[in-house]
């Protein structure tokens, strides 16, 4: 879907590359990336090792990704970014830019779930696709964060998404280059989203069967949940101050329109310039 709100008519030929942020996952991301090699359409799974102390690198390049290394931890978003060039730097001149497909190192086995992230987006019928998951056994959060990061979508778009942290998530290089430069740390999806939705992009959640690793109730699961809700805070409030928003005027009534499996498009008409 264009920012007209036309579906676009992506070529046929066009390929999906799995980009994998990863610190520290010796242990799963192997079995991630050889899961991820068995989605359909995807052509390319590189995985940006930043910054690991383990032997995240050699474990993904043994089970057949692209490695690329940052000497040093820059934080998801950079992850997602030197992912998103080096891609761009193997797509063919000529030929369609490749799908992004962003997953999470620790999914293991069940990566290939997220394919029904990619039909939506290369059929055109969204510019990108944002994951829904199950219930996660042993997660120790109470939804404070992700209330935080829900409220402030709804807030600047009129859209209030199930999972608004949820990383898996695929999109068009045009997408991903309207959303750039990401929100540093762990602002990055809220930021993205609200980013798509206000430059006029079609956004749409969809039912994965994934299972990662969550954060537990122990310290180390508690700052982890600090630091989220500093950077979504961040996030959030950035746009806010610079007035990045849909006027309510231009929102639609598209209230069904925010449920899991449709798309979402946060503009009555096409966004004013």
């Amino acid at each position: 879907m264009d920012r007209l709100g036309q579906m676009r008519q992506p070529p046929k030929s066009q390929r999906v590359a799995v980009i994998i942020p990863a610190k520290d996952e010796a242990e799963r991301v192997a079995a991630t990336v050889r899961a991820a090699r068995a989605i359909p359409h995807v052509d390319l799974v590189l995985v940006v090792d930043d910054g690991s102390e383990d032997d995240t690198q050699h474990a993904a390049r043994g089970a057949g990704a692209v490695v690329v290394r940052h000497s040093v931890n820059r934080g998801k978003a950079s992850a997602m970014e030197t992912g998103a060039s080096v891609v761009a730097m193997r797509d063919v001149v000529g030929a369609p830019p490749r799908l992004l497909l962003f997953i999470d190192a620790d999914l293991g086995e069940t990566a290939v779930a997220t394919s029904p992230l990619v039909p939506p987006v290369l059929e055109g019928r969204a510019d990108c696709t944002i994951a829904v998951l199950p219930p996660q056994p042993g997660a120790g959060g109470r939804g404070i964060v992700t209330g935080l990061a829900r409220r402030s979508i709804a807030r600047a778009t009129g859209w209030s998404p199930a999972q608004p942290l949820s990383g898996q998530r695929c999109l068009t290089r045009e997408a991903f280059e309207a959303a750039s430069p990401l929100s540093r740390g762990w602002g990055v999806e809220t930021g993205m989203t609200i980013d798509l939705l206000v430059a006029g992009f079609t956004v749409q959640e969809v039912p994965c069967d994934l299972r990662h690793r969550p954060s537990r109730n122990d310290l180390a699961g508690q700052l982890h949940r600090g630091a989220q809700y500093r950077d979504v805070a961040l996030a959030a409030n950035a746009r806010r101050l610079r007035g990045v928003k849909v006027p309510a005027s231009q929102r639609p009534d598209n209230s069904a329109g925010q449920k899991p499996g449709r798309p979402y498009r946060a503009w009555a008409s096409a966004p004013e310039a």
